[in-house]
């Protein structure tokens, strides 16, 4: 698994999720307890992982929608 983004947008993180299902990727987000665990203020940054051999559509899938990666 590779990053693709991080953010403590939740709507970004569900329009990405969305985005990349749509383009048949399958991703996974990380420390979204960690994010509950904060109380929603957001302070802890969520992680959208995809595949490695999806990296690179995925990252135009994020572009072409103006999605920012942050790198």
């Amino acid at each position: 698994m590779k990053e693709l983004l991080r953010s403590t947008d939740p709507t970004i993180m569900a329009f990405a999720s969305a985005l990349l299902q749509g383009e048949g990727i399958e991703c996974f987000q990380l420390d979204v307890n960690m994010s509950v665990l904060e109380g929603g203020i957001g302070v802890f940054p969520r992680r959208m992982m995809v595949r490695e051999e999806d990296y690179d559509r995925a990252v135009r899938a994020m572009r072409d929608n103006e999605i920012p990666l942050g790198k």
